[in-house]
């Protein structure tokens, strides 16, 4: 693991293991004075990954800020659902930017704190951005791009969940192969989303070595906690990547969320590591490796595979995508000779 070497013996919850932890290797949501950045009152639909990511993700960043921070949200799921207009889960300051903009406003955010600290008018305030793949890896991506190039000193949290859930489960450029979606759908030689379109934006924040990139699940908050809380010691653009299922565009059921985010990490198709300054300096290792069909099969979206004549090439071909994660990303734990 990326964290300490906490090891829990129930199921379920972490609140008993919790208890038997000292203070400082408690999770920020088993503390009383956690924040509760994103409260209770929000629309989201059951078993939403990206409010179950948003919440951790921000009260870890408020509490390692000593809720001195920001926040700024592009528009989609998680600012639709949070601020339906009058009202709003949101308790800490938060700013709605266009769709495309997030990156951008929160840059001009940061900059507005920095000259505020330099004529003693403001402590040390933090910013966070945050968006969803569509916000994100497309509408917004230039104005991210930007950010990262400038070495801006704000941590950019996306919310993956593989589409323009929003507005009707349309196809974005973080969508799966060969998935299911509104504008991409399972008809002709090869249905579903195209092979070869789409970006990793983590390994393109790499590649403009910032100082910190991170992926993260929601089904291990533990570790996504740890990665918020040391994303915020860093100065600089700052990049977290956290896979958010959503039951609704996925096809699956509201309670398999934490299930389909494991499976996506323990087949490869979804690497979780870290990276400083273009280096990958760690990834959370797969226990058990498993095919791709494990994930792939409880998902409506990717029910066309699965027929009565089975798409064996194309699970082949998304087989070796996992595979290439696993050695691009050292995903194996190492046998000792």
């Amino acid at each position: 693991m990326s964290f300490q070497p906490v090891k829990f013996y129930q199921t379920g919850t972490f609140t008993v293991g919790n208890r038997l932890l000292t203070p400082d290797q408690r999770s920020v949501q088993a503390n009383m004075e956690r924040t509760n950045s994103l409260n209770s009152g929000h629309r989201a639909c059951q078993g939403c990954g990206e409010a179950l990511g948003a919440r951790y993700a921000i009260d870890a960043a408020m509490h390692a800020t000593n809720k001195q921070l920001v926040a700024v949200n592009a528009t989609g799921c998680l600012e639709v659902f949070s601020t339906p207009y009058p009202e709003t889960s949101w308790q800490i300051p938060w700013i709605h930017s266009l769709f495309g903009n997030a990156g951008a406003v929160a840059t001009g955010v940061s900059a507005a704190l920095k000259v505020k600290r330099q004529k003693g008018l403001a402590g040390d305030v933090r910013v966070v951005a945050q968006g969803g793949d569509g916000g994100t890896t497309d509408i917004g991506f230039g104005c991210l791009s930007g950010m990262f190039e400038r070495n801006d000193d704000v941590l950019y949290i996306c919310y993956d969940n593989g589409g323009y859930m929003n507005t009707g489960i349309q196809r974005s450029s973080a969508t799966p192969p060969a998935a299911r979606t509104a504008t991409t759908m399972p008809v002709g030689p090869e249905p579903g989303n195209p092979f070869g379109q789409g970006k990793f934006v983590p390994a393109i924040a790499m590649a403009h070595e910032i100082p910190y990139v991170a992926t993260a699940t929601v089904a291990d908050l533990r570790d996504l906690e740890y990665k918020v809380r040391k994303a915020m010691t860093f100065r600089g653009a700052r990049y977290i990547h956290i896979l958010v299922p959503c039951p609704l565009g996925w096809g699956t059921p509201s309670h398999d969320t934490l299930r389909m985010s494991r499976l996506a990490k323990e087949t490869g198709l979804f690497p979780v590591f870290e990276a400083e300054n273009g280096e990958l300096t760690n990834s959370t290792k797969i226990r058990r490796l498993l095919p791709v069909e494990e994930y792939l099969r409880p998902q409506k979206r990717f029910a066309h595979l699965f027929g009565r004549t089975p798409a064996i090439d194309t699970i082949a071909r998304l087989q070796a995508i996992a595979d290439k994660n696993v050695r691009k990303y050292d995903l194996l734990v190492k046998e000792a000779n």
